[in-house]
């Protein structure tokens, strides 16, 4: 017996392009437009529909990175220009999302040096990008400024607004035509007052991307979890306040206790498998972009992602980190 999937939802989610092709007015090999779901996630009646993207963060200062993604990549995040590459062409993530790390030292004013950072990161892939700004409310709006011009034509994804710092990025986004992540501490209501002080800035729903925050599994993601899928409900019965795209960043999968005191031997494993289920979950409540920090986690996603919109059922990961039924 077949399962009625109909459930009488009027609403939709709003969609956001991420990227420009050169006729686009950009440099990237592809742009991805975002949203667009009527239905709960991986239930869309249309096969051709996007299964979620999954985004491979970096960063120009390694100092404030992972150990273990250090440890794996080796040399290779001491050069923020080669590791983008290698996202794309290694690694095969659908997106790069690039944090401007280096702003975290203390007393930062090289502002200029992120101009060139972001070119020499855009000349060495073809991927749309997703820039993470400050966390310094006292450079943002230069920081902002710099990478939302640097990165004009390119429609990117620029983060992150909050409830008291978002001006320094909506001025941005709107002078560069760049989309807006928008962060709230895992609450329905904060999602959606946010989305409204944006709009009333002049930030267009469709250049609007929801991170209602991801905490990792097991340490408050099932909060994140209900904030997603109530989320995606509203939308689906028709609040535009909450109709647009959501993004999920689970960034403490690899600074957990069960993967910072696991054995040596089987750590970058476990690390792969938290973020991977995070991730999967994530994706399961509603993200149309999910981002993941160690390399091995992106084409086993995308791999999960394509069973399931393919019929074949969820592929779990084993203990070595591969896939497994």
């Amino acid at each position: 017996m077949g399962y009625n999937l109909t459930f009488g939802w009027s609403g939709k989610i709003g969609r956001v392009t991420i990227g420009a092709t050169r006729a686009e007015g950009g440099t990237r090999k592809k742009s991805y437009c975002i949203g667009g779901g009527t239905t709960l996630p991986f239930l869309e009646p249309d096969p051709s529909s996007e299964a979620p993207l999954v985004a491979l963060e970096i960063c120009d200062d390694p100092e404030y990175w992972s150990p273990i993604v250090k440890n794996y990549c080796g040399n290779l995040v001491e050069n923020v220009d080669v590791w983008a590459q290698t996202a794309e062409t290694v690694y095969s993530a659908d997106l790069i999302r690039l944090y401007l790390t280096s702003t975290r030292q203390r007393n930062f004013s090289d502002i200029a040096s992120l101009g060139k950072t972001i070119e020499s990161v855009l000349r060495s892939t073809t991927l749309p990008l997703i820039i993470e700004g400050s966390n310094e409310p006292r450079i943002d709006s230069e920081v902002f400024q710099v990478c939302g011009e640097t990165a004009q034509g390119e429609k990117i994804l620029l983060g992150t607004a909050e409830a008291d710092r978002y001006r320094s990025i909506a001025a941005a986004a709107l002078a560069y035509n760049h989309s807006v992540i928008a962060q709230s501490p895992i609450d329905v209501n904060l999602a959606k007052q946010l989305n409204i002080l944006l709009r009333e800035i002049g930030v267009q729903r469709d250049h609007i991307v929801i991170d209602p925050y991801t905490g990792a599994l097991g340490y408050g993601f099932e909060y994140s979890y209900s904030a997603m899928e109530r989320i995606r409900f509203s939308a689906l019965k028709g609040d535009a306040d909450l109709s647009m795209p959501m993004i999920s960043a689970a960034i403490d999968s690899l600074a957990i206790k069960e993967v910072r005191e696991a054995d040596p031997s089987l750590q970058d494993d476990i690390a792969v498998q938290w973020e991977f289920y995070t991730g999967m979950a994530a994706a399961v409540a509603g993200a149309e972009i999910i981002c993941v920090r160690h390399p091995k986690t992106v084409i086993m996603l995308k791999n999960a992602f394509d069973s399931i919109r393919n019929g074949g059922g969820f592929q779990g990961v084993t203990q070595n980190g591969t896939q497994g039924a």
